[in-house]
C-alpha cells in the first residue's frame, strides 16, 4: 500500500499508508531502525456511543499536504458521526518529534462529547520482546521504551495538557489483538504499566458546541533516554505546539525554493510536483548522508526484505538532483557517507545501511566454482561521475580534496585493472540487479567515471594520472561501440556476455537502462545511433494501454501484470525509465516548441500517476495506473526533479532568458 504523505527531518521520518494510518516509524537513523515494523498505528474517534477507526469505509479521506511543505494538509469526513476533522502531521524540522493537530468540526446542532484516541504498536528496535509501556504521572504521557529508545505520547488543547485516558497491554500474545480494542467504547482501562510484547492507546476528550469546533495537539517525542523524551516534552509545552508547526512550515518552504530558479516555463501542476518532489526525497534523506531507495516496509512480504538500504547508484543519481537543485550540503554528506563506506578496495558493494554498514546482498562471491567480485560496476562508477558533477557546480575545492584519493583516484585506478582484453569492464550484475555480464549501461557509467576522474587528476596536478584515465575512456568508448553495437538490429545490445574465443555473446533485448549511452558522456544525444537506439527502445517498451509510460525492457517479471500480450504490455510502466525518454528529448530539442511538444507530455504522464499528495511510487499497473512495489521511490522523484531542471537549462539556452530569477535583497526586504 502506497506511503502517502511521508514527514520526516533526517532523523525522524513517520509513513502513512492510504487510510491515514502511520505505518513507518524511523528512528534514530532514516531506514534504521523501523519501530513498527509495517504494524497499523491506529486513529480513531468516539462520539455519541459510536465509535469509528480511521480505516472504516464510511470516512471520506482527503490527504494532500500544505503547498511546499511536509506538513501534511489532511480532510477526514464521517456523515455518521456527523462530524469533519482536518489535520496537520509534522516532524519538527530540528527535533526528534512528530506533532499531529486535529481541529474536529461538530456538523451536527447540539453539543458533543468527542473523544480521539491513538494507538501505538511498537517493537522497539523491530523486536517486540522487552519493551515497556507505562504511564507516567509526572507529564500526564505514556512512556514506551527499551534500551536507548525512549518514546513519549501526549496531548493538549487550549484548556489542558495531558492524556485523559489510556490503556497499556498485551498484543500479539495468548490470543490478545491489542488494547485498540479498548477504546471501542469510548473508555480505556487505565492499567499503569506493561511489559514484553506490548502496545498503548491513549484519549483525549473534547467538549465541543452545536455546529461548533475543538482542537488538539498530538505529539510522540523521541529520545535516547527517560530524561531526555521527559525535557523534549517540557520544551514542546513551553514553545507551544502550534509554534513548532509554524516553524516547521515556514522552514520547508524556504528550504525548497532556496534556489531562484524561473520555474515559469513549467505548468502550474507539473511546477508543484517538482517542489512535490524535492521535498518527498529528502524524507528519505538520513541527515549522516545515506539516500535511502524507500522506506515502504509492505514490500517486506514479497521477498523478506525491504528497500530502506542505500544502494550507491540510486544514490548517486539522486545527489545529482540534489546538485542541480541547489542542495550542496546534502549532495556533500552522501559523498562523505560514500567515502566511509568503499574503505581502501577502491569499489562499492551491492548495498549499505543507512550507518553505512554492509547490507543484505544476492550477489554471490563464487559462480560456477570461480571467485568472483559480488558487485555491480556502475555503483562505483556513476558515484565518482556525481562527485565530479557537484564540484563542477559547487567549486569547493576544500571538501573535495579528502575525497580524491578514496573516491576519485583509487576507484578510477581500480577500474583501468578491471578491464578485459577489449578495454570493457570485467562482468558484473546490471543496475537491475538480475544478469550479469557486460552493460551497456555499466561500460557507458564507467566512461562518464574515467572522464570525471581525469579531469580531477587534471585539476589536482596529476597529469600521469589524468592521461591514464583518459586514455581508458576512450579505449572503452571504442570497445562499446565495437563490441556492443549491433549493425543489423541499428542498435547496442543491453548485454555482452564473453565467449571462451575472447568474442561476445549479445543479448539484443530492447531495456530502458541503454539512456546511459547519452546520460553519461559516452556519446552525445544527437549522435545518430543514440537517436535510434532511444527510438526503438521508445518503440518496444510503451506501454500500449491507456496509461502508457516505459517499461524497464521487454518481458521484465518483476511485479508482472501482463504475461501473454508482451507486445502490447513488455512490461510494467516505470517512472524512470519514461523519463529517461525525456531526458534525451530534452537534449535533441532545437526549438521551444520542439522542446515543450516532446518532453511536456511525459512530465503530465508523472503528474497523472503521482498520488494526490504528490508521491510516485517505483511503478504502476499497465491498465489501472495503480501504484505497484514501493511508494514513494526516492528514484522516481529525483529523476523528476532532473528532468524538470534540465528542461529550465534547455529553455534557457534556447531563448536566451536567464534559468535564475535576481536573488532577493534579504538586507532590504
Amino acid at each position: 500500500m502506497p506511503r502517502d504523505i511521508p514527514v520526516g527531518n533526517g532523523d525522524l521520518l513517520i509513513t502513512f499508508d492510504r487510510h491515514y494510518r502511520i505505518r513507518d516509524l524511523f528512528y534514530p537513523y532514516v531506514g534504521r531502525y523501523n519501530h513498527s515494523i509495517g504494524h497499523v498505528q491506529r486513529f480513531g474517534v468516539w462520539a455519541d456511543g459510536e465509535f469509528a477507526w480511521i480505516e472504516d469505509d464510511e470516512w471520506e479521506r482527503e490527504i494532500r499536504y500544505k503547498a511546499d511543505t511536509l506538513v501534511t494538509d489532511v480532510r477526514l469526513v464521517h456523515k455518521g458521526l456527523e462530524l469533519e476533522l482536518h489535520c496537520s502531521d509534522a516532524v519538527d524540522f530540528h527535533e526528534p518529534v512528530y506533532f499531529r493537530k486535529i481541529v474536529v468540526h461538530n456538523l451536527a446542532d447540539r453539543p458533543r462529547d468527542v473523544r480521539v484516541f491513538f494507538h501505538l504498536d511498537l517493537s522497539i528496535a523491530e523486536n517486540a520482546v522487552g519493551d515497556t509501556a507505562n504511564y507516567d504521572p509526572s507529564t500526564s504521557a505514556v512512556i514506551i521504551y527499551k534500551q536507548d529508545n525512549y518514546f513519549l505520547v501526549n496531548c493538549c488543547d487550549q484548556h489542558k495538557c495531558g492524556i485523559d485516558h489510556w490503556a497499556i497491554g498485551t498484543k500479539r500474545l495468548g490470543g490478545a489483538e491489542g488494547t485498540w480494542r479498548d477504546a471501542e467504547d469510548g473508555k480505556l482501562g487505565r492499567n499503569a504499566i506493561s511489559q514484553g510484547s506490548v502496545d498503548a492507546t491513549v484519549g483525549f476528550n473534547l467538549q465541543i458546541p452545536a455546529k461548533g469546533e475543538g482542537h488538539l495537539h498530538a505529539w510522540i517525542a523521541f529520545g535516547h533516554a527517560y530524561d531526555e523524551v521527559k525535557d523534549l516534552n517540557r520544551r514542546i509545552l513551553e514553545t507551544g505546539p502550534e509554534r513548532m508547526l509554524g516553524r516547521t512550515e515556514a522552514y520547508w518552504k524556504l528550504w525548497c525554493r532556496k534556489e531562484p530558479v524561473d520555474t515559469t516555463p513549467l505548468p502550474e501542476h507539473v511546477r508543484d510536483l517538482f517542489y512535490r518532489s524535492q521535498l518527498v526525497m529528502r524524507t528519505q534523506i538520513d541527515n549522516r548522508g545515506a539516500i535511502i531507495a524507500a522506506n515502504d516496509s509492505d514490500v517486506t512480504q514479497f521477498g523478506g526484505d525491504h528497500y530502506s538500504y542505500c544502494w550507491m547508484r540510486d544514490g548517486a543519481l539522486v545527489a545529482y538532483a540534489l546538485i542541480l537543485a541547489g542542495q550542496s550540503e546534502l549532495s556533500r554528506s552522501f559523498f562523505r557517507y560514500s567515502a566511509r563506506c568503499i574503505g581502501d578496495q577502491g569499489f562499492f558493494l551491492h548495498k549499505y545501511s543507512p550507518t553505512g554498514a554492509l547490507a543484505s546482498s544476492w550477489h554471490p562471491w563464487m559462480l560456477d566454482g570461480q571467485r568472483v567480485l559480488p558487485i555491480q560496476q556502475d555503483e562505483t562508477s556513476l558515484v565518482v561521475w556525481a562527485l565530479r558533477k557537484h564540484f563542477e557546480t559547487f567549486r569547493d575545492v576544500e571538501f573535495v580534496k579528502p575525497l580524491y584519493e578514496p573516491l576519485v583516484a583509487k576507484p578510477a585506478e581500480w577500474i583501468l585493472e578491471y578491464r578485459d582484453h577489449n578495454g570493457l569492464p570485467l562482468p558484473s550484475w546490471d543496475l537491475w540487479e538480475e544478469r550479469r555480464g557486460i552493460q551497456t549501461f555499466t561500460v557507458a557509467a564507467t566512461i562518464g567515471a574515467l572522464n570525471a576522474a581525469a579531469a580531477f587528476a587534471r585539476d589536482f596536478g596529476e597529469l600521469d594520472r589524468a592521461a591514464a584515465f583518459k586514455e581508458g575512456a576512450e579505449r572503452m568508448r571504442g570497445a562499446l561501440k565495437r563490441h556492443l553495437y549491433n549493425e543489423q538490429a541499428g542498435r547496442f545490445a543491453r548485454l555482452a556476455v564473453p565467449n571462451e574465443d575472447g568474442t561476445y555473446r549479445l543479448d539484443m533485448t530492447c531495456d530502458s537502462a541503454n539512456f546511459a549511452l547519452f546520460a553519461f558522456g559516452a556519446f552525445e544525444a544527437n549522435d545518430p545511433k543514440v537517436i535510434e537506439e532511444m527510438r526503438q527502445l521508445k518503440e518496444a517498451l510503451w506501454i500500449k494501454t491507456d496509461i502508457g509510460g516505459c517499461a524497464r525492457y521487454q518481458r521484465d517479471y518483476y511485479h508482472q501484470i501482463e504475461r501473454n500480450d508482451i507486445e502490447k504490455v513488455p512490461g510494467n510502466p516505470w517512472v524512470i525509465c519514461t523519463l529517461w525518454q525525456a531526458q534525451h528529448a530534452i537534449e535533441v530539442a532545437s526549438s521551444v516548441d520542439e522542446l515543450r511538444k516532446t518532453v511536456m507530455p511525459y512530465l503530465e504522464w508523472c503528474v497523472q500517476r503521482a498520488e494526490p499528495s504528490g508521491v510516485m511510487a517505483e511503478q504502476f499497473h499497465p491498465y489501472t495506473g495503480d501504484p505497484i512495489s514501493v511508494s514513494p521511490l526516492t528514484w522516481s522523484h529525483s529523476t523528476y526533479v532532473v528532468v524538470c531542471l534540465h528542461y529550465l537549462r534547455k529553455h534557457a539556452e534556447l531563448t536566451g532568458k536567464p534559468m535564475f530569477k535576481p536573488a532577493p535583497d534579504f538586507a532590504t526586504a
